[in-house]
């Protein structure tokens, strides 16, 4: 295929875009790929659906390869679906509603379980139909309160979703090793460096999950892995290495102390290092009580929880969100404190919230026995040896301290490192409950029903042209591996000489039928500046220059991800770029 640039529908930019944040949107907007519509919402032009459909199509192949076959839902599905799951209401304000002309409810498709549910309990009713895996490559939506950074975090967006489907647990174990086998192939094919890592199924219900991250600076998940042994996970899952438990029979009684003007852990600190007994007094030595308001689907008034985590760490409200979904937080604001007089605003102490009504959970470092300074419910005052069991009991734990470099990994006790990746797939063991919701049962061996597990397995194909992006750019441009580029060769015809440009269409003309794809720059009104800057904006790698070499004999051939030059003999040149 030879895609000649003075016809392609193609305009490159020299600056950035005002609203680009991260390389990718700044590079795959300036070199023509996606252009903006609304915000989270990109149009695809000829380069990048190139590229998006080459994404696509290491995915299909992959699929494909272990069995799985291909399906096609609509985006535009019927509120009842939704209802029967409980998503309807589950998603809150992510879902994109709209009514018929009749008033009737439809939504736009954030993700299929319920049509790939309904569509097997249609279709088969014996253990004999099974396994069965489908996957569909489909356009999907959410409405997200803050799209950002270009196609990374969109609106709209596409997504590879798989469904397996089997008689027993063990069935759906070997399912889940194909789709993560099958992910690897995939993630490997398309150059990227990735993670796997354990993740939460979080709205989408379920068991086992994992993800897989493409580390990246730019990155909205943050994960934690240990140099000592292959534990990896999302900061939502990680679970913390429990404290052991602390004797605390010989601790003082609880000490209320006046603490006027202390805003802050800092301030607190530095007041009771001036208390006898407290001179080394740190943050760490602190209980910071942290009140959220907790919107559960379906229900109008919020659930108050107060959170309490040791002073020296913040509350990371991500990391608690995913513990208490589908609940979604909203902060404790002044008005709140208002109507709750009781929860006295930086004064907050666990000694007395159960009595007055409220669920208070503490962080795993919070541990049995353990002696703290935390607020005495009171205006100005703070109490001292304040002990967890003693003077107070939470109603559970929960992970909601921020995770740090350095923190204990919860399986071998080495320290674990923290960086920041995108996700670029998941992978859930479902389980049973999307069949349980639509009694979605075959028959067993034994003539009797069975109802069938699920596993739920997705991959970001759009996000995953952003993810390679991140990932392989430099100060000149973007840098796509082979397999995903928009061509494999880049020529680019140099002068005014018609003997250059003859010449380069026959190498287009060759290269063509030695089965390589050529991104053609033959542009008599662009001068070579502009070309070879275009060539390394746009990524492909393999540039090749026909100019003042010709004359004798010889081609310029640039690697683009390396820079490296080199002269090729123009006899030579379509063998040496096919081998």
């Amino acid at each position: 295929m030879i895609s000649r640039m003075s016809s392609l529908f193609l305009r490159t930019l020299r600056d950035d875009p005002a609203d680009a944040e991260v390389p990718s949107h700044k590079l795959l907007v300036r070199a023509g790929y996606v252009r903006r519509v609304a915000p989270g919402i990109y149009s695809w032009l000829p380069l990048g659906k190139m590229v998006l459909d080459n994404v696509a199509r290491v995915v299909k192949e992959e699929m494909d390869r272990f069995g799985a076959q291909e399906v096609h839902f609509p985006a535009l599905l019927p509120r009842e679906f939704y209802e029967a799951t409980g998503r309807w209401t589950e998603y809150g304000e992510n879902l994109f509603r709209l009514k018929d002309r009749r008033g009737n409810d439809y939504l736009l498709g954030p993700t299929h379980e319920e049509m790939f549910t309904l569509l097997v309990k249609g279709e088969y009713s014996s253990y004999k139909d099974l396994p069965v895996n489908l996957y569909q490559i489909q356009t999907k939506y959410r409405d997200e309160a803050r799209p950002r950074a270009g196609i990374l975090r969109g609106r709209e967006f596409v997504m590879k979703d798989s469904y397996s489907f089997d008689l027993d647990d063990e069935g759906l174990k070997r399912s889940y090793e194909l789709h993560r086998e099958a992910y690897i192939r995939i993630f490997t094919r398309l150059g990227m460096d990735y993670r796997i890592v354990s993740a939460m199924s979080g709205a989408m219900g379920g068991s086992a999950s994992e993800e897989f991250l493409a580390p990246a600076p730019t990155g909205e998940d943050t994960f934690v892995q240990c140099g000592n042994c292959d534990y990896a996970a999302n900061t939502e899952a990680f679970e913390g290495r429990p404290g052991t438990e602390i004797d605390a029979s010989a601790e003082p009684a609880a000490q209320v102390y006046e603490t006027p003007d202390t805003p802050t852990i800092e301030s607190l600190v530095t007041l009771f290092r001036g208390f006898e007994g407290f001179e080394q007094t740190t943050a760490a030595n602190t209980l910071k009580n942290v009140v959220v308001k907790l919107r559960h689907p379906g229900k109008k008034d919020p659930e108050i929880l107060v959170v309490g985590v040791p002073g020296d760490r913040e509350v990371d409200l991500k990391r608690l969100e995913a513990a208490v979904s589908p609940a979604e937080i909203e902060l404790f604001e002044a008005e709140d404190f208002a109507k709750h007089p009781a929860l006295v605003r930086g004064y907050i102490g666990p000694q007395a919230l159960a009595e007055a009504g409220y669920t208070y959970q503490v962080d795993p470092l919070v541990v049995p026995g353990s002696s703290w300074i935390t607020g005495a419910n009171e205006p100005g005052r703070h109490a001292a040896h304040v002990v967890y069991g003693r003077d107070f009991t939470p109603s559970g734990t929960i992970g909601a301290a921020e995770v740090r470099a350095g923190d204990p990994c919860p399986r071998c006790g080495s320290p674990v490192s923290i960086d920041r990746g995108i996700e670029i797939g998941h992978i859930f063991q479902l389980g049973r409950k999307y069949a349980d919701a639509f009694g979605l049962d075959v028959l067993g061996p034994d003539g009797k029903p069975v109802r069938v597990t699920m596993g739920s397995y997705g991959i970001g194909v759009s996000r995953a042209v952003a993810a390679v992006a991140e990932q392989r750019h430099d100060a000149l441009g973007l840098v796509w591996p082979r397999e995903i580029a928009p061509a494999d060769v880049h020529l680019v015809a140099t002068g005014k000489d018609d003997a250059v440009y003859e010449a380069a269409a026959r190498i287009a003309a060759d290269l063509d039928a030695a089965g390589l794809r050529v991104l053609f720059d033959d542009r008599r009104s662009a001068s070579p500046g502009v070309k070879f800057k275009d060539a390394e904006l746009i990524g492909v790698p393999t540039i090749v220059v026909v100019g003042k070499g010709l004359a004798d004999g010889v081609i310029e051939v640039k690697d683009r991800a390396t820079g490296e030059r080199r002269d090729v003999p123009l006899a030579e040149l379509v063998a040496t770029l096919a081998g």
